[in-house]
């Protein structure tokens, strides 16, 4: 066969004739073929690929013009469906039930609520309000519903833990752990007893810990604020338990004193018995060691079982 007619054998088969690629066979390697028949050999073409699946990806869009977007709504009556009446000024403050809902649990069953002596079943119809709600400030509240709508907040040492407290009242875990940042952040000597407080309240290790380190480097200013007066016994117990407290021990007792003019004198009593005079570890029952900011003092000598 001459190399002409195999070249022509590449043409479209006619009926009853096999497929070129078997003809193909028959070629020698193209190496070897004159130049003019490899210029009149058509293209093969190639075994079809399998075709992929459909692919799916989220694409994640600029989170700050989402967030600025949301940030309009924030206390916006325009589009709004609900309306809260809050704190003592009885300020209102306009929402959007669906952001509410979807973001927290507890707005979820209240706004899902039937109406009070609605014939309607209880969720049938959410109730428009106004919702009364006049144990919390202004200024809190709309700190919550900014963190509901945007994920973020403006917090200052006014309203923080006013905040954190609502947000373990709302279920917001993720505000609560903006706050306790903050909190740790900004503590001061007029706020920590307050902090303190809050902490051990709600259940806050972390903070709890973070301000008795705190008191514990300042101790003999922070007896003196009103913080420290208002603790409750069972945190003041707990606060009397640290050996490591910088203040004199006539001055714990004096601030102690004071503090018993707001409480009760027998708490006082049972608190100073039990942690004041902590026993340390492996010294005999008699014995005490002194804090670490109390001066030394002669008499000390019979608290150190080591002393000569």
């Amino acid at each position: 066969m001459s190399y002409s007619a195999a070249a022509s054998s590449l043409r479209p088969p006619q009926a009853g004739q096999p497929p070129a690629c078997l003809l193909t066979a028959c070629l020698p390697p193209a190496s070897r073929l004159p130049p003019a028949c490899l210029r009149r050999l058509p293209l093969l073409p190639s075994p079809r690929q399998p075709m992929a699946g459909p692919c799916s990806t989220r694409l994640q869009g600029e989170a700050a013009a989402f967030t600025a977007a949301l940030r309009t709504l924030v206390n916006n009556p325009q589009f709004s469906d609900v309306t809260f009446v809050v704190g003592r000024e009885q300020q209102k403050v306009f929402a959007h039930r669906c952001v509410l809902a979807c973001r927290c649990q507890a707005f979820q069953g209240m706004l899902g609520q039937g109406l009070a002596g609605s014939e309607d079943p209880p969720g049938s119809i959410p109730p428009q309000g106004p919702f009364i709600l006049g144990n919390v400030q202004p200024d809190v509240f709309l700190a919550v519903i900014e963190f509901l709508y945007t994920n973020s907040v403006t917090l200052n040492s006014h309203i923080a833990l006013e905040v954190l407290t609502s947000s373990v009242e709302y279920g917001l875990q993720d505000l609560c752990k903006l706050c306790v940042k903050f909190i740790k952040d900004t503590l001061s000597v007029e706020q920590v007893c307050e902090a303190l407080q809050a902490a051990v309240t709600f259940g806050q290790a972390d903070l709890q810990q973070h301000c008795l380190a705190f008191i514990e480097g300042c101790t003999a200013a922070v007896v003196r604020t009103q913080g420290f007066h208002e603790l409750s016994d069972v945190v003041l117990a707990w606060v009397l338990r640290s050996d490591h407290l910088a203040v004199d021990e006539l001055d714990l007792v004096q601030a102690v004193r004071e503090w018993a003019h707001v409480s009760s004198v027998e708490s006082i009593a049972a608190a100073w018995r039990s942690h004041a005079l902590r026993k340390g570890s492996g010294v005999p029952s008699r014995l005490c060691r002194p804090r670490r900011g109390t001066r030394p003092r002669d008499h000390h000598r019979h608290l150190d079982p080591h002393a000569k």
